[in-house]
């Protein structure tokens, strides 16, 4: 299969309409083609003005580690035209860095996830471009998480960095399909291209991302597959003051960790309070010494999740649902944990931020509500799910 960047480079009618154009790029570490060469480098091999570039979170070279750090912009050293950062004075591209080009071409890897800000990154370039003819192209890329939709959808008002509009948590689509929905939803007007893919098949082999296809992280902890399938559950952790592996090898890729909770009674309550929410993965009780980050230096019992191997079931895998069941078990059988992470996420400085996660206060109310049912819970997701499927059916391009 070709990703969206390897036809472009492979084909001179794509690139026929970059000639005589400024052309801006926008990546990340993982933005690379098939051979592993990045698209900065490959784009300008080829021929194409590259005139500027722009990184987003954690920057163009993926050096930042945690949330709110940001970065500055500079000069690339090799080319010598300006890289612009999206994560550091500005969020939100602004006239002067829209004028150094006019073509502006989209080539990230994305996780499928409403939370990860490069889906609002492409908000706000499609806003910034929104009548100027400023063209905006998408390199399209695989959704590692695949087609499967899950969580409730942000409100009206609850919306951020890390909740552009108005879908759920694990959206389902491409960065591609993305835009197309932007564009619709909220009236844009942008000359807009995707470059779609060839031969990505989302319920094929990979369920998602394809077996042939080398993983890169796009932002540092986004270390593998199964961190990217598990992450539209485990990146609300973010918003609790437990620990998600952050400062380990393997981050995000637990339910959770503290030294003051019991792992083990803690799946126990799980399997008791929703069994049917823990099917399509193996749990793993296991422990860790975080090296930094949230309880640093502490050894933590945590439970890992193994959406893998002969573990994994792509149709039963629902994160999202798993992740509110470890907080529900927490809540039952440490009722006074100081669970909910008081302090500011991602420039949201009055709401708790597991409210600014999940886009509104239900699923912590959920939570902390002794008499909720997981049927409450399930009534609400599944009714937003079914909404968002019926939205994007006719913009999937795969």
């Amino acid at each position: 299969m070709n990703f969206g960047i390897d036809r472009l480079l492979a084909d001179p009618s794509l690139r026929a309409p970059l000639e005589g154009k400024r052309v801006a790029l926008i990546a990340h570490p993982a933005s690379v083609t098939a051979d592993l060469t990045h698209s900065l480098d490959a784009l300008i091999a080829v021929g194409v003005n590259v005139s500027s570039a722009f990184g987003p979170q954690h920057g163009l070279k993926g050096d930042k580690q945690d949330n709110m750090v940001e970065t500055p912009d500079e000069v690339d050293p090799a080319y010598g035209i300006p890289v612009f950062s999206l994560y550091g004075e500005v969020r939100r591209p602004s006239g002067q860095m829209m004028s150094t080009a006019d073509v502006f071409l989209f080539d990230l890897q994305d996780l499928g996830c409403r939370i990860y800000t490069f889906v609002t990154t492409l908000l706000y370039l499609l806003e910034a471009a929104h009548g100027t003819g400023k063209a905006v192209w998408v390199l399209d890329r695989p959704n590692p998480a695949g087609r499967p939709i899950e969580g409730s959808t942000l409100l009206p008002g609850q919306e951020s960095f890390v909740g552009a509009g108005p879908m759920p948590m694990r959206h389902g689509l491409t960065l591609g399909e993305m835009g197309l929905w932007f564009i619709d939803h909220f009236k844009l007007d942008v000359d807009y291209h995707v470059i779609a893919m060839e031969g990505w098949e989302p319920e094929g082999p990979g369920f998602g991302w394809p077996e042939n296809r080398i993983w890169i992280n796009p932002s540092p902890n986004a270390a593998n597959v199964n961190m990217a399938r598990a992450y539209a559950g485990t990146v609300m952790l973010e918003g609790a003051n437990l620990s998600e592996g952050r400062g380990t090898t393997r981050p995000l890729e637990v339910l959770f960790g503290a030294p003051d909770l019991d792992a083990k009674a803690v799946h126990a309550e799980m399997r008791w309070i929703a069994p049917q929410w823990l099917t399509g993965a193996a749990l793993r009780e296991c422990w860790f010494t975080p090296t930094f980050h949230k309880h640093a230096g502490a050894l933590c019992s945590g439970l890992m999740i193994h959406a893998e191997g002969s573990f994994y079931d792509h149709l039963t895998f629902r994160p999202w649902r798993m992740q509110a069941l470890a907080f529900k078990a927490i809540r039952n059988l440490y009722p006074d944990y100081d669970l909910w992470r008081d302090f500011a996420y991602e420039y949201e400085f009055e709401r708790l931020a597991i409210d600014v996660i999940n886009g509104g206060p239900a699923l912590r109310e959920w939570v902390d509500d002794a008499g909720a049912q997981p049927g409450d819970l399930e009534a609400l997701a599944s009714r937003d799910e079914a909404a968002w499927a019926e939205t994007v059916r006719r913009l999937l391009l795969y």
